[in-house]
């Protein structure tokens, strides 16, 4: 599936329905007085969170988004039907922001949440309701109030279990290829991945979500690269496992570039559960595994663990440690 994070939608709530001007007009009646009913509210815009979706693709398809306008009030004080509400679902995660791009309006991040954007407008007054006792007879009405129109920006931030972060070409596509059932772009050049792929990892009875993160590189906290695009995904991803290539001269100043983006970004994110791993060890004799495995735990004060991806040695510890962070992940969350 192709992974869509972000949309500009226009949104219009339902006008409000016209008043109705109307005289009651029966037999033996014949000066009946003024029965006009209100107009119908208009439909509103609302906003439905949901589990069940993962990207924003639907909304290439579709930008413009519409409720129905209120029916007009009727003869005999008959209102006007309100319009039907404009219901659109969003993955969980979506954050809804105001044109500019910038001025935050809503994040959806529960399951079922509802949002009212956009109220529909109010219906117009009947000329029943401008009667009294010096004009009996009035043949005056009010139109319904218009509804609410604008854009907006939907801006998914990935939801899951794990984010794999690392530079480009550290190898993170492949590794979600043989720990998921996920089959992502993989090629020798950076930037392979531009959007996340997902994948979902099984052991035994337990599974969790992987998402491969486009690779971020130095500057990116300050837009350079893919910038932001990268880092405002794995704001929500439970623990990253942080891949790095063993083939790479300095480890450790690799290490070091990842960790200082995410720090300079936001301090939620250098505090998240991390998971350090050197990936393509198939590359490296014993000797030189041991020193990069030695300068990194040095540096990080953490375990390194190693993996080859192309070799699927090492994945299932990886994944066995990798689902006892999230567990622990979670557990932190049900104390908090």
């Amino acid at each position: 599936m192709h992974f869509i994070d972000e949309a500009k939608i226009y949104l219009k709530s339902g006008d409000g329905g016209g008043g109705c001007i109307s005289f009651r007009r029966e037999k033996f009646i014949e000066y009946g007085g003024p029965d006009g009913g209100d107009g119908g509210h208009g439909g509103d815009i609302i906003f439905v969170a949901s589990k069940d979706l993962n990207t924003l693709i639907d909304f290439r398809y579709k930008q413009h988004f519409r409720a129905q306008t209120g029916e007009g009030g009727k003869g005999q004080n008959r209102y006007g039907k309100s319009g039907e509400d404009m219901i659109i679902t969003v993955p969980l995660g979506t954050q809804i922001l105001a044109e500019d791009g910038k001025t935050l309006i809503r994040d959806m991040s529960t399951d079922g949440e509802r949002f009212i954007i956009a109220k529909g407008g109010d219906g117009g007054h009947g000329n029943a309701r401008f009667k009294s006792s010096v004009n009996q007879a009035p043949r005056r009405s009010i139109p319904g109030w218009p509804g609410v129109e604008m854009w907006v920006w939907l801006k998914l931030k990935l939801i899951s279990d794990v984010g794999i972060i690392g530079l480009p070409n550290a190898g993170k596509s492949t590794y979600l290829s043989v720990a998921t059932a996920a089959k992502p772009k993989i090629a020798d050049y950076p930037f392979t991945t531009l959007k996340p792929q997902l994948g979902v990892a099984r052991i035994g009875f337990d599974e969790f979500v992987i998402a491969d993160i486009p690779g971020l590189i130095e500057g990116a906290s300050e837009g350079l690269g893919l910038g932001d695009k990268f880092l405002r995904h794995i704001e929500r991803c439970a623990t990253l496992l942080h891949l790095i290539d063993a083939s790479q001269e300095d480890v450790a100043e690799t290490y070091e570039i990842v960790r200082n983006e995410l720090s300079s970004y936001s301090p939620l994110l250098a505090d998240k559960k991390e998971l350090i791993v050197l990936n393509k060890i198939d590359l490296l004799d014993e000797e030189e595994l041991n020193e990069k495995i030695a300068a990194l735990e040095k540096l990080s004060g953490a375990e390194v663990l190693t993996c080859s991806a192309a070799t699927k040695k090492g994945i299932e510890a990886i994944l066995l440690k990798t689902l006892e962070m999230i567990n622990s992940a979670r557990s932190d969350i049900k104390k908090a």
